[in-house]
C-alpha cells in the first residue's frame, strides 16, 4: 500500500459502494476501490474511473455511472456520515462494537486486542451515542 498521488473526495466511490451493496456485490467493488486507490493510485472520485472499476468486477458500468450522475445513493451515504458522527467518529479507518470505537492507523495486535474485546462483550454492553473520539490504546 502507498500513498496515492491524487487525494480526491470520497463521496462517490461511497455512493459507488453503496449501488453495488444494491447489486449484491459491494465486498467485490469496496476491494475494487480500494486496491484502485490504495495500489494504483487512480482517482476514485471520477465516474469514469468507478464505473470502469465496475465493469472489471463483472457489474453493469454503464448503470453505475447513470446511478453515479444521478446522485441516486447520495442519501443512503448521507445517513451513513450521520451515523457516524452520531458514534463521535472523526477518522478512518474506523471499527465500533461493544460501546467502543477504534479509529486511526493502528497497529495489528491493538485490532487483534480490540476483536477480543468485542467478542467478550453482549449485545447489553453496547451504547448508543457518542463515544470516544480519540484512537484507544487498548494496551
Amino acid at each position: 500500500m502507498q500513498l496515492p498521488p491524487v487525494q480526491p473526495r470520497s463521496r462517490l466511490a461511497h455512493e459507488a459502494a453503496a449501488w453495488a451493496s444494491s447489486q449484491g456485490r459491494f465486498d467485490q467493488m469496496n476491494e475494487a476501490i480500494f486496491r484502485a486507490f490504495f495500489e494504483r493510485g487512480e482517482n476514485i472520485g471520477s465516474v469514469d474511473v468507478l464505473a470502469q472499476l465496475a465493469s472489471s468486477e463483472g457489474l453493469d458500468g454503464e448503470g453505475l455511472k447513470s446511478a453515479l450522475e444521478r446522485h441516486e445513493f447520495l442519501g443512503e451515504v448521507i445517513a451513513d456520515e450521520e451515523r457516524a458522527g452520531a458514534f463521535g467518529l472523526s477518522g478512518v479507518p474506523a471499527f465500533v462494537a461493544a460501546g467502543t470505537v477504534l479509529f486511526g492507523v493502528q497497529p495489528a495486535d491493538a485490532l487483534e486486542e480490540f476483536v477480543r474485546l468485542a467478542e467478550r462483550a453482549g449485545e447489553d454492553d453496547f451504547q448508543r451515542g457518542p463515544l470516544p473520539h480519540l484512537p484507544i490504546k487498548l494496551r
